[in-house]
Formats: C-alpha cells, sequence, structure tokens
C-alpha cells in the first residue's frame, strides 16, 4: 500500500490539502522516502526520483528538503490534534470520551504507520522555528488527552494518582502502535484501536 492510499481511521489520506499536484506528488514521495531512508539519508534526487520528477522540478514547489519535512510534520500533526479534539469535546462521559480518543488516535498511527513515523520520530531534524511550531501542536495534543482524564478524576470515573505522568503514558502507548503495526499482521487498524482503548481504561482504573 502507497502512502496516497493509507488510511487514517478507515479513510483515505491522500493529502488533498496539498496542491498543486506536483506539490503533493513530491510530499508523498518525501514521506516514503523518509520512512525508509530516515530524513538525514534521504536526498532530493532520491525524492524527485519517486515522483517521477527532476530534482529541479522539486525546488519549484519546496525551497529545502526541511520545507518539505516541515510541512509533512505540520499538517500530520495537525491531523492528529482534530482526531484528539474531536474525541475530547464529544458528548459523553470521560470513559466514553477516552476510549474515543485512544481508538481514533491508534487507528491513525496504524492506518497511516508510513506517515505517522515521519510525523512523529523525525522533529529533531527540523530546524529550531519548525521544531517550536510543532512542539506546541504536541502540547495542544497533551492538552486534549489531559483534559479528559482530568475530568474523569474529578467525576470519579478514574483513579489516577498521577494526571501529567498518565497522560505521557497514554499518549507514548498510542503512538508506538506507528513503529511496529504491520499491514500484513493479525490485527486491524480497528482491532488495535479497540485494544488499546480497553488497555487505557484498565490504566485508569475504570472497572
Amino acid at each position: 500500500m502507497s502512502t496516497a492510499e493509507e488510511t487514517a481511521g478507515g479513510e483515505q489520506q491522500p493529502w488533498a490539502e496539498v496542491t498543486p499536484d506536483a506539490a503533493r506528488r513530491l510530499l508523498i514521495a518525501a514521506v516514503e522516502a523518509f520512512a525508509e531512508r530516515g530524513y538525514h539519508a534521504t536526498t532530493t534526487r532520491d525524492i524527485a526520483g519517486r515522483a517521477g520528477m527532476s530534482p529541479a522540478a522539486l525546488y519549484i514547489h519546496y525551497k529545502t528538503k526541511e520545507e518539505l519535512l516541515h510541512r509533512i510534520s505540520r499538517i500530520g500533526h495537525e491531523k492528529a490534534l482534530d482526531i484528539l479534539r474531536t474525541a475530547a469535546r464529544r458528548e459523553g462521559t470521560a470513559s466514553e470520551r477516552l476510549a474515543d480518543a485512544v481508538s481514533s488516535f491508534v487507528r491513525w498511527h496504524a492506518g497511516g504507520r508510513t506517515t505517522a513515523r515521519v510525523v512523529q520520530y523525525e522533529l529533531d531534524s527540523l530546524g529550531p522555528d519548525a521544531r517550536a511550531e510543532i512542539l506546541a501542536l504536541r502540547r495542544q495534543c497533551d492538552a486534549e488527552v489531559r483534559g479528559i482524564i482530568e475530568d474523569g478524576v474529578a467525576s470519579g470515573e478514574f483513579d489516577v494518582l498521577d494526571v501529567k505522568g498518565t497522560t505521557l503514558a497514554v499518549l507514548s502507548l498510542c503512538i508506538d502502535v506507528a513503529r511496529w503495526f504491520n499491514v500484513d499482521g493479525p490485527w486491524t487498524p480497528d482491532e488495535v484501536g479497540s485494544l488499546y482503548a480497553d488497555l487505557v481504561l484498565r490504566m485508569v482504573g475504570v472497572k
């Protein structure tokens, strides 16, 4: 399955927000190359070749390789934040909202594992300004999950002594799915999402 066809919670992720088509093809090629070779080992020639374009054509759309990584990271983190924010602000109990947040976030990391690996694990390859922007988005993701856990503690649904540490553990558990998930393995993204939602509810003390 190509990066363009990977799913996010069962939906196709075609990077439709990236235009024109040549810029989108280059971005998809960059995701695949960064995931396979790592950011530092990938050259602009590698990316252009995967997109079926000349190296010179890349610079029409992206001034640097880092600009490509920054755009991938920003779009990916904005998608992640939207997933968590939607779950956090829906109707329902804290337990229901946390289960929704975890299952949706896990499905995104499993279904879009190639993209998610780049989004989550290439942060340190960004320059200071771009890195600061992405860290701000990560803090917003953290805040959405932390808010659900705080609500659950306040309502008596959750038995959590360290909300900050538990939030970190929950997010780390979800993110790591991108590292190990295999489309040819025994579980679908939906199945892993359901499993992890159950595990997290047990983690926070839901009976």
